[in-house]
């Protein structure tokens, strides 16, 4: 009886091989046949799955956003405005080695896109999605009185968008100096400034 293969499963694995080869050489150290090194694949297997390196590395780099998105859909929110929003920080965050392994492959992502348009575009696509995102703490942080009166909404979301995506990149290239617990007092620090009033559901 043929072995049935999940082909998308089978591509997951194929971008974790990319990450690790990523984190251990950098982006420069990715080639089709690398990953099916990396990934016990003989090059013709990778093949069928992604016929050159750029659509691997895409998939790749899709995947790190799709992963943490999916994680972020299964939170157990509760309805509590400064609860929720630390729920969602966190798992952007590079906090633990999952987040951190995540991180350090994005960042390298980055770096690709300033000059493929491909990864630029993927690139801008999750900015604008983080950036969605905290407008909508924000702007329910307001709604709820929760801030001081009249803050600027624009500029509050561009703070927290700065601040976390800042705490990100300054763990990631400062690795020596990485401590999980310092960057989340940062973020908390932020969050006590920022919400001033009790929530009264």
């Amino acid at each position: 009886m043929p072995k049935i293969v999940n082909h998308d499963k089978r591509r997951e694995q194929l971008a974790e091989a990319a990450w690790r080869v990523i984190r251990r050489e950098g982006l420069e150290g990715v080639t089709v046949r690398s990953v099916a090194d990396e990934a016990g694949m003989s090059l013709g297997s990778l093949r069928h799955y992604f016929v050159t390196q750029s659509e691997l590395l895409a998939f790749s780099m899709r995947m790190v956003s799709d992963r943490v998105n999916q994680r972020i859909a299964k939170l157990p929110f509760n309805g509590v405005p400064r609860h929720d929003i630390e729920l969602v920080i966190r798992e952007i965050m590079p906090l633990d080695e999952e987040r951190l392994a995540e991180s350090e492959v994005w960042i390298s992502f980055t770096g690709r896109a300033m000059v493929d348009p491909t990864f630029r575009a993927l690139s801008l696509e999750v900015h604008e999605s983080l950036y969605e995102g905290f407008r909508r703490m924000i702007n329910v942080l307001i709604q709820l009185k929760l801030t001081d009166e009249g803050i600027d909404a624009e500029l509050e979301t561009r703070r927290l968008h700065a601040l976390v995506d800042g705490l990100v990149i300054h763990s990631i290239t400062n690795a020596e100096r990485h401590d999980p617990d310092e960057m989340w007092r940062v973020v908390m620090l932020h969050l006590d400034q920022l919400i001033v009033n009790e929530y009264k559901p």
